[in-house]
């Protein structure tokens, strides 16, 4: 689904990553670990075409999509849900929803489909989204992504800073997705539920990927403080 050899990729003259390389297979959920500053955002951003890696490829579906826009990325299957949410401020719920939307036949996501995953945002669907909370903004997000009907979703701390109840709330769509056989890569300080959800983890340490693992062999508290430190 996703392969990604050696790219490099800088923020002007500041070098972010340094080689990284890893792969999704179809229907994979891979989760993205490291501490602040490690290249975990970085690396999403070179995938989804916001940031150019000067070496390296990454090829989705065989296709190499390293250096093309972030809206052809888009098109080509990649749905990102960006930390920090992003949704449009002045656009309701349903704008948000149907603005980026992608048509690919078959049965697809609809803005129905998404208020079922998310029953909450049923009754808010002509609110504007600068009057949402969080948590609501979140499942905005979430839903916008998934209406360009991605082969491979890209959830950057998805559940930060949100109340218990939300966070929970978000967790249970995504394991929706990932029983649907989503491929799904996600990056969250959660582990716990990380472990419940992910079949294979990468550390990156420093822009590089300093371990690949299961989720059994992460479960190990011990290492699991040697590797990441937590």
């Amino acid at each position: 689904m996703l392969d990604i050899q050696s790219i490099e990729t800088f923020h002007g003259d500041a070098q972010a990553l340094f080689g990284v390389s890893f792969t999704i297979a179809e229907g994979e959920v891979l989760a993205l670990l490291g501490r602040n500053g490690m290249g975990k955002s970085t690396t999403v951003e070179s995938i989804a075409g916001l940031l150019k890696p000067r070496h390296g490829t990454i090829r989705f579906q065989g296709q190499v999509i390293s250096g093309k826009p972030a809206h052809l990325v888009a098109r080509a299957g990649i749905g990102l849900v960006p930390e920090g949410r992003r949704v449009f401020p002045n656009l309701s719920v349903r704008e948000n929803l149907v603005a980026t939307a992608i048509s690919r036949g078959g049965e697809g996501w609809t803005e129905d489909r998404v208020y079922d995953l998310f029953p909450a945002l049923t009754k808010l669907r002509d609110r504007m989204a600068a009057n949402l909370s969080g948590g609501e903004q979140q499942m905005v997000a979430v839903g916008r992504a998934l209406m360009t009907n991605p082969s491979l979703l890209i959830l950057d701390e998805a559940t930060e800073g949100l109340a218990p109840l939300i966070r929970e709330q978000i967790w249970a769509a995504i394991r929706q997705l990932a029983v649907g056989k989503l491929s799904i890569l996600v990056i969250d300080k959660n582990i716990e539920s990380l472990l419940t959800l992910a079949h294979r983890h990468v550390v990156l340490e420093k822009g590089t990927v300093s371990w690949t693992g299961t989720s059994a062999q992460l479960a190990d508290g011990d290492f699991r403080h040697r590797i990441l430190g937590l």
